[in-house]
């Protein structure tokens, strides 16, 4: 088993693109081992969903492209990060704003929480965020 495995793509900040990472890290957790069948495979579908939705719609044209990077680290944790070149840090609503959109953050911090994991946001050397949740991970890892 390995110890670290990591993959990575960059997408144009398209809402095309939302559904290839998606795909892109579906694909490279069944390489690793999770079954595409797994509870948690719908978890991170939408988690991957909603952080690449938001590095398409709220980088304002300021982030041309984004990139996904999957990390299992010693076969006990999963992170997913992506990463965009906007500056600005997503904010968490109040729970009383009415609005339609905006609650993908609640949304991806809720999941991430209800499978034991943890979502963090830091600055890029080059000005930008990435947004990481990492969950525990539960499929034997292949090699």
């Amino acid at each position: 088993m390995a110890d670290h495995q990591e993959a990575s793509v960059t997408l144009p900040s398209d809402p095309a693109s939302v559904s290839a990472a998606r795909n892109y890290v579906i694909n490279v957790l069944s390489e690793w081992g999770l079954p595409g069948d797994a509870e948690v495979a719908d978890t991170v579908r939408l988690i991957v969903s909603e952080l690449a939705t938001n590095a398409v719609q709220h980088t304002f044209g300021q982030s041309p492209t984004f990139t996904v990077d999957v990390e299992l680290e010693r076969d006990e944790q999963l992170r997913i990060g992506v990463t965009d070149s906007h500056p600005r840090f997503p904010k968490r609503l109040p729970a009383a704003v009415q609005q339609d959109n905006g609650r993908g953050m609640v949304i991806i911090r809720w999941l991430t929480a209800e499978c034991g994991g943890r979502l963090s946001v830091n600055a890029t050397a080059e000005g930008g965020k990435t947004v990481w949740i990492a969950l525990p991970w539960t499929a034997p890892v292949q090699s």
